[in-house]
């Protein structure tokens, strides 16, 4: 099974260590970032289940990494922080922190709130999420219903499918084969215009309906949603 990926956002490197040996040894797997404006860029750019961010960072503190991330990504975001004033934490709340923990804390209440926040995001134990969220765009697997800014996609199965995926593994160039193989389960490489039509179809119901650009074409490659131009 699948570890889950966490992120941490801090620039004390000794607490970041304590808790990369502590997450690694529960199982998790663990990238770091000491600076704000780094941490933004792997935060969007990259895969995670879940991130550990802290407020006073150089480059872009917490709070504007928080901003920006939500603009683009619902994956949870636990903070962690010695500001422990409650003005503090409803500002991080408030701006769309999953939970705030105070340092310095004990690394069993950490872990529980980690377990919630998974479990609540739909991705506990390796599990893929259910709702899936780039900037207003939104789709939610287990009803399977898609919408832009609070206003339904109507798609049809094989749309639905193609849109998740491509959004699944945002900021990556998704050939026609790998497209062909994950969302039609056909093992096939050679010449078909079929991924290319439901592009289409896609681009007519969300990018050209909405004024977005969410599907960039890389001639002679594939296709990705960049959720950074987003």
């Amino acid at each position: 099974m699948a570890r889950n990926r966490v992120l941490i956002i801090d620039d004390d490197r000794n607490s970041v260590r304590f808790l990369q040996l502590e997450l690694e040894h529960e199982g998790y797997s663990v990238e770091k970032e000491y600076d704000g404006l780094r941490g933004l860029q792997r935060a969007t750019q990259e895969k995670f289940d879940l991130v550990l961010l802290d407020i006073m960072l150089p480059g872009l503190d917490g709070m504007e990494v928080l901003q920006k991330f939500r603009r683009v990504s619902d994956t949870p975001v636990i903070m962690l922080t010695a500001r422990d004033a409650v003005s503090d934490k409803v500002l991080g709340l408030d701006g769309g922190a999953d939970d705030y923990l105070t340092k310095p804390f004990a690394i069993e209440e950490l872990l529980a709130r980690m377990r919630a926040a998974l479990k609540k995001n739909g991705t506990a134990e390796g599990g893929r999420r259910n709702v899936l969220q780039i900037g207003l765009l939104t789709v939610d697997r287990s009803t399977r219903e898609a919408g832009y800014d609070g206003q339904p996609i109507q798609l049809t199965k094989r749309e639905f499918d193609l849109l998740c995926y491509l959004m699944e593994n945002h900021d990556i160039v998704c050939s026609r084969d790998k497209l062909m193989e994950k969302v039609w389960e056909y093992d096939f490489s050679g010449e078909t215009n079929l991924v290319d039509v439901y592009i289409r179809y896609l681009r007519n119901k969300i990018d050209y309906r909405f004024h977005i650009e969410l599907i960039h074409t890389i001639r002679g490659v594939g296709y990705i949603i960049k959720t950074y131009e987003i």
